[in-house]
């Protein structure tokens, strides 16, 4: 039986714990980029950035 486990899911979980533990070690900001870096090559990407900005444009409202 092979399992295969997507890089983005792997190191989704790593950066979980890497924050969790408030580890600020260079391994634990390697993790975390090439967690980004996964995540931004997926489908996810269109949907992460519209709700950044949608957030970003609610914060602004709420200065105005």
């Amino acid at each position: 039986m092979i399992l295969s486990v997507s890089a983005v899911l792997l190191f989704g979980v790593a950066s979980v714990f890497a924050i969790r533990a408030k580890s600020t070690s260079f391994g634990a900001a390697l993790v975390v980029f090439l967690f980004g870096f996964y995540a931004a090559a997926t489908g996810a990407a269109g949907p992460i950035d519209q709700v950044m900005t949608s957030l970003a444009q609610s914060i602004a409202q709420l200065r105005n």
